[in-house]
């Protein structure tokens, strides 16, 4: 993203404009907002923008033109927390096949400010905006034949509260975007928040990430069960502080209970390091570690299907080409290492908290894997921590391979 200008005098607060992707926008001019350098600046600003999300909306651009290729018709499109309106407006640009898009936030500045970004883009056609409560504007849309196709909900903090409501107004087959950025309590820092806003107990360990992801999809999924449908994952991330999740809706009870099925635990062992999972919500739990008798610590309940799909990535990596994206090839390395992590086992370890038990130092990472790998065993890195490897390896076997290397 870069500047291209300064303030547009018709607003009542500083501004500057920026370009990103194939647009230029008027946002607020963070740095007028902060007094000390620890201050969040977006949250400060009378209109939310984060330009750290950059990367996420390049993402959401190849996951929104992807699932529009697939489904082979054009798509009507929801952002009810749009803020300045800049990721509905690069949807508009940059994503072929949009029939319509709806921007719509609480904070009238900010539609008043989405709205001046749609004319500056001369996207009035595509786009409409309105200054309404997020849950009150998706209700609206809940009736059939009035739904959405795409809704992307990117809330300060956590998803949770719109979630009944983005479901109920998303067509059979729409696609879903949930971000949240609440890391401490998903990560364990706050493990009652977590189970409040989500319905499973976090866990403090060198895979937090992940379980935060597999906790926003098991309440997604639980969430969506009430309404009789079901969820598929099509891509995750965890990027920075904050964690992405895109799922497809399916109506039909066999739907959501399949999506039950996959719901259960994780077990971990802080002595010896040793993970493994329990499907099922009502399910008797493991008391102590297979590997080393130590207590075992839990998480959940939570999603233990999968949260990536192979095929997905593969089509999002053909649309990068010839985009004009702010993170390009940070996007086109992330894609290729969930691409190959894709279908591994639930969790992953990381050779430098192995390596911090066992009082050794770390090896490189490609050796590790490639020894695994000669062994039988399934390996790969993964995009949520550049020390980790994602494999069906048990925790004894890791720890011998590192020891010989």
């Amino acid at each position: 993203m870069k500047k291209i200008g300064d303030v547009d005098s018709s607003l009542d607060f500083l501004t500057e404009v920026v370009m990103e992707g194939r647009i230029r926008v008027i946002v607020p001019n963070l740095k007028a907002y902060v007094t000390e350098v620890w201050e969040y600046a977006p949250s400060k600003a009378p209109v939310f923008f984060n330009p750290v999300m950059a990367l996420n909306r390049d993402l959401a651009v190849l996951v929104l033109q992807t699932y529009q290729k697939l489904v082979g018709k054009k798509v009507a499109v929801c952002e009810p927390l749009a803020g300045c309106g800049i990721r509905g407006i690069r949807f508009a640009a940059e994503v072929e096949g949009v029939r319509q898009i709806v921007l719509s936030d609480i904070n009238p500045k900010a539609t008043k400010l989405a709205l001046l970004n749609v004319k500056r883009n001369t996207l009035e056609e595509l786009i409409l905006v309105v200054n309404e409560d997020a849950n009150l504007l998706l209700s609206r849309h809940a009736v059939p034949f009035n739904r959405f196709d795409f809704i992307d909900v990117d809330p300060f903090g956590s998803p949770a509260p719109y979630l009944d409501s983005t479901i109920r107004a998303l067509r059979d087959g729409g696609l879903l975007a949930l971000t949240a950025t609440d890391m401490a309590p998903l990560c364990g820092v706050h493990p009652r928040a977590c189970f409040r806003k989500y319905g499973g107990k976090p866990m403090r360990t060198e895979y937090c990430h992940e379980l935060a992801i597999r906790l926003l999809i098991g309440c997604l999924a639980m969430t969506a069960a009430k309404h009789g449908i079901g969820v598929k994952v099509v891509f995750s991330h965890s990027t920075d502080h904050y964690i992405r999740v895109y799922a497809v809706i399916k109506h039909g009870a066999r739907q959501a209970d399949n999506n039950i099925k996959e719901m259960g635990y994780v077990l971990h062992c802080f002595m010896c390091l040793h993970r493994e999972t329990s499907k099922g919500i009502i399910s008797h739990l493991k008391q102590k570690c297979s590997q080393c008798g130590y207590p075992l610590n839990v998480a959940g309940p939570l999603w233990l299907g999968k949260i990536f799909d192979e095929n997905y990535s593969s089509l999002m990596k053909k649309e990068i080409a010839g985009r004009n994206l702010t993170h390009k090839k940070k996007i086109f390395k992330m894609i290729s290492l969930i691409q190959k992590e894709a279908d591994g086992p639930v969790a992953y370890y990381t050779t430098d908290k192995i390596c911090d038990k066992l009082n050794l130092p770390t090896p490189p990472l490609i050796k590790v894997i490639d020894q695994l790998k000669s062994e039988g065993f399934q390996a790969t890195p993964t995009h949520f921590n550049s020390t980790g490897i994602r494999t069906d390896a048990s925790i004894k076997i890791v720890k011998e391979i590192i020891y010989s290397l």
